[in-house]
């Protein structure tokens, strides 16, 4: 795709856009904000065996990924084993705070720690366990579980509650029924596969790399590799049960090699029903209960469907320039000019602003002179000038984007 022109005026009047374009800016330069672009730019290694090769009849890539296409498991359970590592540094427990901030999920007053939008944030780094149960459109439980407490996310009906047992906090919203509820993060193999294959085109290379067990089921192997260079994904390789179609593991490996980026698979799964008490809520006596939006806004503002939150973020999306195609994409925009934010677009994170910048390595090129932003899998450059350039590439290729779009 040839780079699409860029307007670098800026109105008179136009404050309350910079102060967008400048929160816009946040949400890419965080590193710690990326799982979501890592969702759609992932890449998994193909050693996922449990136990053994299992002897399965013969099928194209073509026709697994129809295969997945095609798979409606409408009823499970089962625990799934989430490990990410983005390669981040530490930021002394920052972290929560600015995934929180990040995706708007809390106010001025700090919000609610049983918040979905704020606590399943927690999955973007370490290693945790998830219990997951559904029974068609209307009825879903995710439970991730914690030393000593849990946290559970449950769908009955029109009503979605979130419940932290460590605060003893509730948070409600509702939905239509038969609209599954909005997740903020994929959080099971089969989210992060279908994001995954959003990414496949002709700049993809897509095979059927052997058999596996998974959970006690046979599997089929699908490996998705870039056949581009310059991105910093390695290669997909998603584990799809053989019988229904469900991708049973995911797991993410950069380019540049050594551990996992994102594993998830289920260590133990179910087809059969789960039972209706599984997806029963009451919240606990004395716990704090806090209604999405105030007190009437179950009645009138209906949390939103997973198709409306695609659609709010392809609205994000679309004052962005696109530099290249493929897996070495490039997004870029101007943040308004000013290069790095202000502690004050970073919620809740007092001078941080300055501490990304210790961090970061300067550069500098035809387009002058910036910082670059590094994680194993997304990498961000901010110019002095506060144009910001990111992608699922290497620090040499957002330089050259930077360089062309200049």
């Amino acid at each position: 795709m040839a780079p699409y022109a860029s307007d670098d005026s800026t109105p008179a009047g136009k404050a309350d856009d910079l102060r967008v374009g400048r929160r816009k800016a946040v949400r890419y330069i965080v590193p710690v904000t990326v799982i979501g672009v890592a969702a759609a730019t992932i890449g998994l290694v193909p050693a996922l065996a449990d136990s053994g090769d299992p002897d399965l009849p013969k099928i194209t890539a073509q026709q697994l990924i129809e295969k997945i296409a095609a798979s409606d498991v409408q009823q499970l359970s089962g625990t799934v084993k989430i490990t990410t590592d983005l390669g981040l540094p530490d930021l002394g427990g920052l972290e929560s705070g600015l995934l929180s901030g990040a995706t708007g999920a809390t106010g001025d007053d700090g919000g609610s720690s049983a918040d979905p939008s704020a606590k399943l944030t927690e999955l973007a780094s370490g290693t945790h366990t998830l219990r997951v149960a559904a029974d068609g459109p209307d009825r879903q439980k995710l439970s991730l579980l914690e030393n000593a407490a849990e946290y559970s996310l449950i769908h009955n009906g029109k009503d979605v509650w979130g419940y932290d047992s460590a605060s003893n906090e509730v948070y409600h919203s509702t939905v239509e029924q038969g609209t599954e509820a909005a997740e903020p993060v994929p959080t099971t193999p089969k989210d992060l596969t279908d994001e995954a294959l959003k990414a496949v085109d002709d700049t993809t290379s897509v095979t059927v790399d052997g058999t596996v067990q998974v959970a006690g089921r046979d599997a089929y192997k699908l490996l998705v590799k870039p056949k581009q260079s310059g991105s910093t994904v390695g290669a997909i390789s998603v584990a799809v049960d053989a019988r229904t179609g469900l991708p049973l593991k995911f797991t993410l490996t950069p380019a540049s090699g050594g551990a996992a980026v994102v594993d998830a698979g289920f260590t133990q799964v179910s087809f059969a029903k789960p039972g209706a008490a599984t997806f029963d809520f009451t919240p606990p006596k004395g716990a704090k209960v806090t209604e999405e939006d105030g007190a009437d806004a179950a009645a009138e503002a209906p949390a939103p469907s997973k198709g409306d939150l695609e659609g709010d973020f392809a609205k994000d999306l679309a004052g962005l320039d696109v530099l290249g195609d493929g897996w070495t994409s490039v997004a870029t925009f101007d943040s308004g000019g000013e290069g790095m934010p202000s502690s004050g677009d970073l919620p809740d994170a007092g001078g941080l602003g300055g501490f990304l910048g210790s961090f970061g390595d300067k550069v500098d090129g035809k387009f002058g002179s910036g910082t670059v932003f590094s994680t194993r899998l997304v990498n961000a450059l901010v110019t002095d000038d506060g144009k910001v350039y990111v992608g699922a590439v290497t620090k040499d290729a957002l330089v050259k984007a930077a360089n062309t779009g200049k």
